[in-house]
């Protein structure tokens, strides 16, 4: 007898090829939609969203106004974040129920135009409706919240100007500030704009992580009433998580990563204890690779793991297990020394140990003295920190293989299908009756962008020589859909920022800021389009017009800002290794990046220590291009689809514990095989109607909770206040209790 799932998808896939046939089907109201177990991009457009469509207004002048206020909090929480001990995104969640309150407020509580009508102010009437023009609806909503999270999604040229901050003591000047930010972003938003028919339109690109803020948007505003539970869930999550948040992160931090064999090692040897800090510590910044930790801090659980498909989540477990046996044997081996440096760092060291001497190699002008260099030494990495820059590499070279490879013929068919308007997507055909965003428009948003970093170059504080730029340039954009095809496939996509030092290492010797500037204008293209392709996939599921899109695109780039931490957290975020609250690890590793690869020939060449590291690139390419002839010839091994082996992110998850905090593997594991295989599989109804809402509305509250907590108590505003300490706040040493390696010290 069949298995009962089987025989679901069975009903699925007979309910597809109908839909095939027949443009009119009604996938709302057919019987099988109950039973659709969501696999693919394509189910996700026929049975996840939405394909409705009001006709509301979108642009209006509470959206841009509430959008441009939000925008200032989102940046702030952006920057916050990127100074935490893991790496997160602001959650558009959190930014759309602020917006989504205020909205209400607003179309409640001010003037209207039916207020005045037949009366002595009939006048202020038109004022009054462009003003308030009624009812907050989704489209309005998804505007202010797009406009928000663009400048939430941050900057590559922030980053750097925090590291001229904290590491060569350099200001830099406003204009420079804001025509690199503008060029970095706008020049990604130039490109998104052009590879739309690869990157936006079809069905596949789903930018999975995206379907919670679809999911919640729906749910406020279709249907309120039929939706009553989903509402009622989503309010309910989202307080609980705000009200529980409290602990894990500030009165309970022994939560952030509960290590019973860091409890029971705590009478152990000193030898012993060093060991088991290094191997299941996690709980703070860089202490160790938090093996079988469990966290209970949602903030760093997050919801990522509730909405990427299980293809990559079971590449990605392939990598952890792999990052956990070589970062152990590469630093119990002391390859590269690496018994000399903490085993999870990504500062640059001195030979003996001691943090590198930059300053003094590269003087206030930003340039290699060599008479310095031969007093100081080299700078040299931790073993974890090289093995992720060869990982980098790693990835970068499987990726191009991979895209070329086994979706090249996908990549033809979606700009073949994108020219004849054939898509068969049904909220890319539901988007048709709007006026589409001319090419031409990006392509002079690429021009203005590129002069404007042009400027920069030549007026501002970089060091970078002008036809270096242009190289960066050409760069990124070549970067850059490979990156995307992978991100909206899979939702994650490969570090490529190594190849971003590697180039300007060898373009650029000696000149570490001329080196970071380069990777600003080389990776942030890359990110950029990431993000702002994402958006505009939110756009096609919400039916926001194209043009609007556009508008609201660029004035949300012209709006990211930078705060205050980089000052206020200064000693915390150039320690090596950071608190449980804060981590300077991000400005480290480009910082770290950008002096050793301006000492690339002595570091990277053939005599020198990393050689592997650039080598990695084409190395990278080779396994997949053997899977590839093998794929050719036995598509499916046992149980297996050989395609769905996507090396790329298997490189790129086997260096996830190589710096910054570890301990929630082992909770995000969890949270992805009860989503994605439990309740995906088994519960496919409650899935769907469910899931994405419990997701976002978990990320809300955490990061809500943590945006209060950050000024108030933890420092962001220079005002600290600890919790009293006590067993679950340990005053010394690591939350965990995993105190060895001088954490007591």
């Amino acid at each position: 007898m069949a298995n009962s799932a089987d025989t679901v998808q069975a009903s699925a896939d007979e309910k597809l090829s109908i839909a095939a046939d027949d443009p009119e089907f009604d996938y709302e109201k057919s019987h099988l939609n109950d039973e659709a177990i969501v696999t693919s991009g394509q189910d996700v457009s026929r049975f996840v969203v939405d394909v409705r469509d009001d006709s509301d207004p979108a642009l209006t002048f509470r959206s841009l106004f509430l959008g441009t206020v939000i925008a200032g909090l989102g940046a702030a929480l952006c920057q916050i974040y990127n100074f935490k001990p893991v790496q997160m995104s602001v959650s558009t969640v959190f930014l759309l129920l602020v917006l989504y309150s205020i909205g209400l407020a607003w179309a409640t509580f001010l003037p209207r135009r039916a207020w005045v009508e037949g009366t002595r102010l009939q006048k202020l009437a038109p004022v009054l409706e462009f003003i308030n023009p009624g009812s907050f609806g989704l489209k309005e909503h998804v505007v202010a919240t797009l406009i928000a999270s663009t400048a939430a999604n941050g900057s590559t040229a922030v980053n750097n100007f925090a590291v001229q901050r904290l590491f060569y003591d350099t200001n830099v000047q406003a204009l420079t500030a804001i025509l690199a930010t503008f060029s970095t972003a706008s020049f990604g938003m130039g490109l998104v704009g052009i590879l739309r028919p690869l990157t936006v339109y079809p069905s596949e690109m789903v930018y999975w992580q995206n379907l919670l803020t679809v999911s919640v948007f729906q749910a406020l505003h279709f249907d309120i009433h039929a939706n009553t539970k989903r509402i009622k869930l989503f309010w309910t999550a989202f307080t609980g998580m705000f009200i529980y948040e409290v602990i894990p992160s500030y009165v309970f931090p022994l939560l952030n990563g509960f290590s019973i064999f860091c409890l029971a090692s705590r009478k152990a040897s000193a030898a012993t204890v060093d060991i088991f800090t290094n191997i299941f510590g996690g709980a703070s910044s860089n202490e160790g690779l938090g093996l079988l930790n469990l966290s209970l801090d949602w903030q760093y659980i997050g919801s990522t793991y509730m909405s990427l498909p299980l293809i990559q989540q079971a590449n990605a477990w392939v990598g952890y297990i792999i990052c956990y046996i070589v970062i152990s044997a590469i630093y119990y081996s002391n390859a590269w020394n690496s018994k000399s440096f903490p085993m999870l760092s990504t500062s640059i060291f001195s030979s003996n140990g001691t943090v590198y001497q930059q300053s003094a190699v590269f003087g206030s002008k930003w340039t290699l003295n060599q008479t310095a260099l031969d007093e100081v030494g080299l700078p040299a990495l931790t073993g974890s920190n090289a093995w992720a820059n060869l990982t980098a590499n790693l990835g970068i070279g499987g990726l191009i293989a991979h895209v070329l490879f086994f979706w090249g013929p996908y990549a033809r068919d979606a700009i073949k299908q994108s020219r004849n308007k054939t898509h068969p997507d049904r909220h890319f055909q539901a988007m048709q009756k709007y006026s589409e965003a001319p090419w031409w428009w990006y392509a002079i948003l690429l021009l203005l962008s590129f002069f404007a970093g042009l400027i920069v170059v030549l007026k501002g504080q970089t060091s970078l020589p002008w036809w270096s730029y242009i190289v960066a340039l050409i760069l990124g954009g070549f970067i850059t859909p490979f990156s995307t095809l992978l991100y909206g496939r899979m939702g994650t996509s490969v570090a490529t920022n190594q190849l971003m030092k590697m180039v300007p290492g060898a373009l650029n010797p000696g000149k570490p800021v001329a080196n970071l500037y380069f990777s600003m204008w080389s990776h942030d293209v890359v990110a950029t389009s990431i993000n702002l392709a994402g958006d505009l996939k939110i756009g096609q599921y919400t039916k926001i017009p194209p043009r609007v899109m556009f508008l609201t695109q660029v004035w949300g780039t012209l709006l990211a800002v930078m705060v205050s931490v980089v000052d206020k957290q200064r000693e915390v975020l150039t320690d090596p290794t950071g608190t449980v609250v804060w981590s300077g690890q991000t400005l480290q590793s480009l910082n770290s990046a950008a002096v050793t690869w301006s000492h690339a020939k002595q570091l990277y060449g053939c005599s020198g220590p990393y050689l592997i590291v650039p080598l990695g690139l084409p190395i990278g390419m080779v396994p997949t291009f053997f899977q590839w002839l093998i794929w050719k010839r036995w598509p499916i091994i046992g149980p297996v689809r050989v395609d769905i082996i996507i090396l790329p992110i298997v490189y790129y998850y086997s260096s996830k514990m190589s710096s910054g905090q570890t301990s929630m593997i082992t909770s995000c594991i969890i949270v992805g095989l009860v989503s994605q295989f439990w309740l995906r599989r088994y519960h496919p109804v409650w899935y769907r109607k469910y899931n994405y809402i419990l997701g976002g509305a978990l990320d809300g509250g955490a990061q809500v909770m943590i945006f209060i907590l950050s000024f108030a108590v933890f420092g962001a505003s220079n005002v600290e206040k600890p919790f009293p300490t006590w067993a679950g706040n340990p005053a010394n040493g690591n939350a965990d209790y995993c105190n060895g390696n001088g954490a007591l010290d």
